[in-house]
């Protein structure tokens, strides 16, 4: 990776790609954007896109795609069966990651429900270094009891231990003790943390973590979702390996695993997902739900253009230049924040920026989703589509009682290459303005709360008349300004 240096000692990221296909961009005004969050529920993903200004809701299946990925779509071979463009992506995964067998899927959320239905029964225990909404989802609906282990530092908010992703290896050697092998499902590592704000684990970790799993016969699967971002934080963070190259790393991370796991929407920037196993015991296991759920056995759901793009894509997630691109300009917003007093995730991580809503709205009680409520009063003030990732997220207890999350964060992602640096300005600025503001901003509760997943289509209403204030605070220091 290139070393830039500007003359005027400004440090800003330099972004390694040109822009040759542009779409264009609907910023609506301030009252519109008031009447268009109260009508979707106070849930952002129950916005219209047209009423979207930055859609940073998340990185998954919106990464643009480079003109190689984009010309070999063009090459598909759209066979239902024996198909030349599953091969190649066989091939590429092989070479890549080393695993013999391949199952492909439509997206990640299919290979956690293979993956739970096979492995996954009434009981059994799955550690982990920390959970993913649709993870838990599925290996709960199984039966299944999830056992969080990751490390302390993984729930200090403001930090600066480079891999607060870890796994706590004392922890895990306690739970298999204490369950016995035999109730250990598997043993699961999310490459970036998604909910505690897409921070990294060490290849150091991961080998403990791996001797732990050989000592009591426990399987080792790794969600590679955001494999990419945790692979630059590894080369740029863990001293032993900066002078290995993306691949080299990659390798290492794969022969340390049994079944690897991924959505292409993250990974490779494609449309799709799949699962690579070591083993063909494992993979004859497995193999039986694909055509089942997913489709024959060549395409597992997918498009065979997305299979040619995301063929591409894996290859140019070896390419440092590449994968560099998104934690350098979260990295930027993170510093920028902080400069100007608004509580982020530290150090900055991959998938996005991460508010710390427990301290922008102290105020407000979790009972009452601060980080839903953040979220809404952000796209009030800017037209930015946020997620809460909080306990709006989480889900009740089987006796109906609210969970709290660990932490209560609006996640900000930066989908890989389609931000420039003025509109991730704008971003900063809106937030600032809304962090001065903090005061204005009450709690939400539900009007519909569905019993799964109630994050992505639940509704809620502010207790009070805080969005109206919020607005008229707006119209007073911008005018007539969007």
């Amino acid at each position: 990776m290139a070393q830039v240096k500007f003359f005027s000692g400004e440090q800003v990221p330099l972004e390694m790609h040109k822009v040759r296909i542009v779409q264009k961009l609907n910023l609506p005004p301030v009252e519109h954007r008031l009447k268009a969050i109260t009508e979707a529920g106070n849930n952002t993903f129950l916005l219209q896109n047209k009423d979207v200004f930055m859609d940073m809701l998340t990185d998954s299946g919106v990464n643009a795609m480079s003109d190689q990925q984009q010309a070999a779509m063009l090459i598909a071979d759209d066979s239902y069966a024996g198909s030349a463009t599953y091969t190649r992506l066989e091939s590429k995964l092989r070479e890549i990651f080393g695993m013999a067998y391949f199952l492909p899927a439509h997206q990640g959320r299919a290979c956690e429900n293979i993956l739970s239905q096979v492995l996954v029964s009434p009981g059994s225990i799955v550690p982990m270094n920390y959970h993913f909404t649709t993870t838990k989802a599925h290996i709960t609906l199984n039966g299944g009891v999830i056992e969080e282990l990751v490390s302390d530092a993984g729930l200090e908010v403001v930090s600066v231990h480079p891999f607060k992703g870890n796994m706590d290896i004392a922890r895990l050697s306690a739970v298999i003790e204490e369950h016995g092998s035999n109730k250990i499902a598997f043993v699961r590592m999310e490459a970036g943390t998604n909910l505690i704000g897409g921070q990294p684990f060490s290849l150091e970790n991961l080998t403990n973590v791996r001797r732990v799993c050989d000592k009591h016969d426990v399987l080792l699967v790794l969600d590679a979702s955001l494999l990419a971002d945790n692979l630059h934080f590894i080369k740029n963070r863990e001293e032993s390996c900066k002078d290995l190259s993306i691949r080299e790393i990659t390798r290492k991370m794969a022969d340390l695993c049994d079944i690897i796991y991924f959505s292409a929407r993250k990974l490779g920037c494609a449309r799709g997902g799949g699962i690579c196993i070591r083993t063909e015991e494992l993979y004859r296991r497995m193999r039986g739900l694909v055509p089942l759920y997913e489709g024959f056995l060549t395409y597992g759901g997918m498009s065979v253009r997305e299979m040619e793009a995301l063929t591409v894509g894996l290859d140019e997630t070896m390419d440092e230049d590449v994968i560099n691109q998104g934690p350098q300009f979260i990295g930027f917003m993170v510093d920028e924040l902080q400069k100007r007093g608004v509580p982020v995730i530290t150090p900055a991580g991959g998938l996005g920026c991460h508010l710390n809503v427990m301290q922008f709205l102290e105020h407000v009680p979790q009972a009452q989703y601060p980080a839903g409520a953040l979220a809404s009063a952000l796209y009030i003030a800017s037209g930015i589509r946020g997620m809460e990732r909080g306990t709006l997220s989480e889900q009740r207890d089987p006796d109906g009682n609210e969970v709290l999350a660990n932490m209560e964060l609006v996640r900000l992602a930066l989908p890989r290459r389609v931000f420039t640096l003025s509109q991730v300005k704008y971003a900063i600025d809106r937030i600032s303005w809304l962090h001065e503001n903090r005061h204005l901003i009450g709690g939400l509760v539900f009007t519909e709360e569905p019993e799964i997943l109630r994050f992505f289509y639940g509704r809620l209403k502010p207790v009070s008349d805080w969005q109206q204030k919020l607005f008229e605070k707006f119209r007073e220091d911008f005018g007539d300004s969007l």
